[in-house]
């Protein structure tokens, strides 16, 4: 019986947990997405291509996005 009344009292604390717990989890999943970055790399390079971003424009945005890139192997890396 105390087990039971345990339960109910702790399951909005274990809700609360495991809900913070899943977004977490999604968040890191957004953050080490490297398809996003590879997407933004692909759309940088055509806008350069048919001329909507200058050469030096393209190279700065490359540059940090091939950082972000790098960032994120490191962290999964370290995941590891």
């Amino acid at each position: 019986m105390a087990l039971i009344i345990d339960d109910i009292l702790l399951s909005p604390l274990k809700f609360t947990i495991w809900i913070a717990k899943k977004l977490k989890e999604s968040a890191y999943q957004e953050l080490t997405d490297e398809s996003r970055v590879h997407e933004e790399l692909l759309n940088l390079q055509m806008r350069y291509e048919v001329g909507e971003v200058s050469e030096e424009t393209y190279e700065k945005e490359e540059e940090k996005l091939m950082e972000r890139l790098e960032a994120i192997r490191k962290m999964k890396e370290e995941e590891i």
